[in-house]
């Protein structure tokens, strides 16, 4: 083989060719046109602008979670699966009372088969089935890397750890983006607004174990903060994604709602409570879960 010639050190880079600058203006100019035709959905519909700052809120917290590893060395393996048994118990009331008992109802109102009771049970159990079975496609296809359990998926190996992280954080976080969607267009005003605060204060301590969970892999603080903020964007994707689809026809509304609740339900049991419990804190775990349940569902009912 040829020996590859290298520069000599200090010697200036060669500009950009031409075509490298109008392809790379042609792209701009395509993200550009993209934008502004989505902004203009997005502001003709108010369930997708709703859900688009419902989602938006979820990021800002989780943004806001990441901020205290800036000045505190890490947290105690016993608060973090405390704090994860408190996610995890906001996201059980959420899925019950904010996604499969409106799902039920609007199932009930729309007819389907009949309109009764197993009717309704059943299009929503089917719809719970498939959004579990997806997240858990997902998970059997995606690479990525938990921060216990380690590396899952195919070609795991070939990829930066980093991107492993990012992609096992964005498969937690976009049935809660989800879950936004759906809840503005499957709600009224005041609990679909419930269901995105208590998502959002959820995602406050899951910002901070992220993003200490960083640090502890031996990321720099200031690039674990800038990472952990960055994973909770997928969530205002996800929910425009969710109030775009739902809302397209009011037969997806009990589907979508039972969908998101299922992908929620399956990151739960398959992600958060064997992550609390894996270090041997079960009771701070449960007892974090048991106060997150009953936060969410006075939300819920309160503001609902």
């Amino acid at each position: 083989m040829e020996d590859v010639q290298h520069p000599p050190a200090g010697a200036p880079r060669r500009p950009r060719p031409l075509r490298e600058w109008f392809g790379l203006a042609i792209v701009c100019a395509g993200l550009l046109v993209l934008g502004v035709q989505f902004w203009h959905y997005v502001s003709g519909n108010t369930v997708v602008q709703n859900a688009l700052i419902g989602g938006s809120l979820a990021a800002l917290a989780t943004a806001l979670g990441t901020l205290p590893v800036l000045f505190s060395q890490r947290l105690s393996d016993r608060v973090q699966d405390t704090l994860f048994g408190f996610g995890a118990g906001v996201m059980l009331a959420a899925c019950a009372f904010s996604l499969v008992i409106p799902g039920i109802a609007a199932a009930k109102a729309s007819g389907t088969f009949g309109g009764g009771a197993w009717a309704a049970g059943g299009i929503v159990g089917s719809a719970i089935l498939l959004g579990g079975l997806a997240l858990l496609m997902l998970d059997r296809v995606l690479p990525h890397e938990h921060f216990i359990k380690g590396r899952e998926g195919h070609s795991a190996q070939k990829l930066r750890r980093t991107w492993l992280f990012v992609i096992a954080i964005a498969l937690h976080n976009l049935p809660e983006g989800l879950a936004i969607g759906v809840g503005y267009a499957g709600n009224e005003g005041l609990r679909a607004n419930a269901l995105a605060m208590g998502i959002a204060i959820q995602d406050v301590p899951e910002g901070l174990v992220v993003a200490v969970a960083l640090l502890a892999a031996g990321y720099k603080r200031s690039f674990a903060v800038l990472l952990g903020m960055a994973t909770g964007l997928v969530e205002p994707v996800g929910a425009v994604l969710g109030a775009a689809v739902v809302g397209y026809s009011a037969a997806m509304l009990p589907w979508g709602l039972g969908f998101a609740a299922g992908a929620m339900l399956f990151v739960i049991s398959h992600e958060i409570i064997p992550e609390s419990h894996r270090k041997g804190h079960e009771a701070s775990a449960t007892g974090g879960l048991m106060v997150g349940f009953v936060l969410m569902m006075l939300l819920d009912t309160a503001l609902g």
